[in-house]
């Protein structure tokens, strides 16, 4: 019998290989939506529900599957899951209409439903005092997204677009079978006999896990939305081939991955409240430059008029977009942290109520996006959207968090487990 230490760094180890390859496989159309677009003469919008109709499923059933993890183990959840998205992986490769691609879309779209049974399955291996962490390495997991910008273009320039679902099939099954057999089960961590369905929807009534939905929604619900429109973006906007725009894209997505394991650590060390608040910061910054669209300026000067071109070059907005892969890689973290510390007996289903905010955004947005290009003609107007939606989280996260002035002669509000406790009175206000 293998010992307490080993099972759990092979539970941590499994779990997030086999997340990796279900969010490599979830986010395959970022890269095999650009050959079928062209094939198939979509526009803008029309790509972004394509790219985003796995999204959908995924998010919706966030929620039934992380309630199945709290009462049956993460472990059977997470293989049946896997073995379930074998099949219509194989079949995107004979699609040939629009409508079949979304369909298949749909069922591989469980694929991303496999997070909130690996945080709650990982998370109950662990002592609170590590669950940051140990969570933030199973969502490094979201390194998928780059990891699928690496192997489709060279399988689709090596063979064709048609290669790619079945090599993903292949995948997905070897990784089910290894995931069974070297990880491992125990009871005390089901809630069957103590948690019932109801009492678990009863949290949705709770503001605080409406909250860090909004969170979510524009750290995780972001990065899927731009992990899956930055191959076209750079191909479109800048001019690259299939393989550079991917290589630049994963740029953001690499590091949106794999860093929220240091956001996991830094969410322990500092708190969760700390660090969601410098990440809302930094990707509000970074947004802002980004939305600027490439200008062309012609200003009437004393020597006639001059011609002024404004805008950000590959390699600046490049930066920019790395910037904000870290950034969201430590919210994730920093999010899921709140949950673990707030609601540590049923985090499967408050990780499936958060986790489903968090796909909507990342099926939303991307339609959104096109749907801004084709009414404006202004590719950067999906920044320009985001950028709004994290002002939106900013002063949701003051009134709620930070802003501690009394009012009225009574302390705001501070969430309970998120901040330290309101301003007490001076000496000569006590009564």
């Amino acid at each position: 019998m293998a010992s307490q230490k080993l099972q759990q760094a092979l539970v941590l180890g499994m779990s997030t290989t086999a997340f990796t390859i279900c969010f490599m496989v979830w986010m395959m159309f970022a890269v095999l939506g650009v050959p079928i677009k062209e094939l198939l003469q979509l526009n803008e919008t029309q790509f972004g529900l394509l790219a985003a109709t796995p999204v959908l499923t995924g998010s919706l059933v966030r929620l039934p599957l992380g309630m199945l993890t709290d009462k049956f183990g993460g472990r059977i959840v997470f293989f049946v899951l896997m073995l379930a998205c074998v099949l219509p992986i194989y079949l995107i490769s004979y699609a040939t209409e629009y409508w079949q691609f979304l369909v298949l879309g749909l069922f591989v779209g469980l694929t991303g439903g496999s997070f909130s049974v690996g945080i709650a399955y990982v998370a109950k291996w662990f002592s609170k005092a590590k669950q940051g962490t140990a969570m933030g390495v199973f969502g490094a997991g979201n390194a998928g997204a780059a990891l699928t910008k690496f192997v489709a273009p060279a399988i689709i320039a090596a063979a064709s677009w048609q290669m790619v679902p079945k090599v993903y099939s292949a995948i997905m099954f070897i990784t089910a079978l290894l995931f069974w057999f070297f990880t491992y089960e125990q009871k005390e961590h089901r809630v069957a006999s103590t948690v019932s369905f109801w009492d678990q929807l009863r949290t949705l009534s709770d503001p605080h896990v409406w909250r860090f939905c909004q969170y979510y929604s524009i750290v995780f619900g972001g990065y899927v939305a731009l992990a899956l429109w930055m191959t076209k973006y750079y191909v479109q906007e800048y001019g690259f081939s299939l393989q550079s725009a991917a290589l630049l894209a994963a740029c953001f997505s690499l590091p949106g991955g794999i860093l929220r394991a240091f956001g996991g650590w830094m969410a322990d060390k500092w708190g969760a409240h700390k660090v969601t608040w410098w990440v809302m910061w930094v990707s509000w910054i970074c947004l802002f430059l980004l939305s600027y669209p490439q200008t062309e300026l012609t200003v009437q000067t004393v020597n006639g008029p001059q011609n002024f071109h404004i805008g950000l070059s590959p390699t600046l907005f490049t930066v920019l977009l790395f910037v904000i892969g870290i950034a969201f890689a430590f919210g994730k973290a920093s999010v899921f942290k709140y949950i673990s510390d707030d609601y540590p007996h049923n985090i499967g289903a408050i990780s499936g109520i958060v986790g489903l905010a968090g796909g909507l955004g990342g099926f939303v947005l991307p339609i959104l996006f096109g749907a801004m290009v084709d009414l404006t003609g202004v590719r950067s107007s999906c920044f320009m959207l985001m950028y709004g939606v994290v002002w939106v989280s900013l002063i949701w996260m003051y009134f709620s968090e930070v802003r501690k002035t009394p009012i009225m002669g009574q302390a705001s509000h501070v969430a309970e487990g998120s901040m330290a406790p309101a301003l007490l009175p001076v000496e000569g206000e006590r009564a």
